[in-house]
């Protein structure tokens, strides 16, 4: 008999045929989020609800966010409100980010390294009630790995889906949805080194996804990176569904200096003040 895993509903969404508006890697840019949404349609009223923002859209499409929503970027808890907000309401849906898993671990109490913007993150959460970090780590901590929209014809992750996971639920697919596939060795920048999964990817479903960033948004075998560094001064970029319409905003500042350079030389916004050291 077949087994079924339990987290297996909450991937598997084919009936859910919304036109959506994805949104790659936000990094706590909270300004350039609400630009963003503001520009793809939706109205944001602050006050309201148990996270202090009610957001709507007047064509009743929703958000999908592809993690990272914390570490690096100035303000982690407007982020996580808004977005937590809008999952509660049903508006929008969320996966988490390799950076966002992190952040459980270490709410959960284990062992982690407070390196690349998770100690911002703390001291930032450390301005809440601590009733709010709890609430952060079971929202992010229930998130599903991946989600297959449409038919099967959407499929969005963190790191990307290769066709032969999409759907499923194990260690091994959330891993992968979390960080792709690496060989185990280190470029010279100190980054892990991946393997190239979207040049050999063949599947039917379109896969949208983030997590590496690139100066530019590119379509290849018919998948799309839309994180495209907003934290570190390049711009915030969703992907409108099923138009394939790109739409960004530029980023206000460069937040963080990344590890491996990809913007274009004299294109980078102008360096945040307070978080050059």
């Amino acid at each position: 008999m077949k087994t079924v895993m339990p987290e297996l509903d909450l991937i598997v969404r084919k009936s859910e045929h919304r036109p959506f508006d994805i949104i790659g890697d936000v990094h706590g840019c909270f300004d350039e989020l609400r630009d963003l949404l503001e520009k793809l349609g939706y109205n944001i009223n602050e006050g309201f609800g148990e996270y202090c923002f009610n957001v709507t859209h007047f064509e009743g499409r929703k958000a999908i966010f592809l993690g990272d929503l914390v570490d690096r970027g100035p303000k982690i808890v407007p982020v996580l409100k808004i977005v937590m907000s809008m999952v509660k309401t049903g508006i929008a849906y969320c996966v988490p980010g390799n950076h966002d898993m992190k952040l459980v671990r270490k709410l959960s109490g284990r062992h982690v390294q407070l390196k690349h913007g998770l100690a911002e993150t703390l001291e930032q959460l450390a301005d809440e009630p601590a009733e709010f970090s709890e609430e952060v780590k079971a929202f992010l901590g229930g998130l599903p790995s991946h989600y297959v929209f449409d038919d099967g014809k959407l499929v969005v992750a963190h790191a990307g889906m290769k066709e032969e996971y999409q759907g499923r639920d194990t260690q091994k697919v959330r891993n992968f949805a979390l960080y792709g596939e690496t060989t185990g060795e280190t470029d010279e920048f100190g980054l892990p080194v991946r393997i190239d999964w979207v040049s050999e990817y063949r599947g039917k479903a379109m896969v949208v996804f983030g997590h590496t960033p690139v100066a530019e948004a590119k379509w290849l075998n018919n998948t799309i990176d839309i994180d495209t560094g907003c934290v570190f001064g390049g711009k915030l970029t969703a992907l409108r569904y099923p138009e394939k319409e790109l739409v960004d905003v530029p980023a206000f500042y460069t937040y963080y200096e990344p590890a491996r350079p990809f913007l274009s030389e004299g294109i980078q916004a102008p360096t945040f003040a307070t978080d050059r050291e």
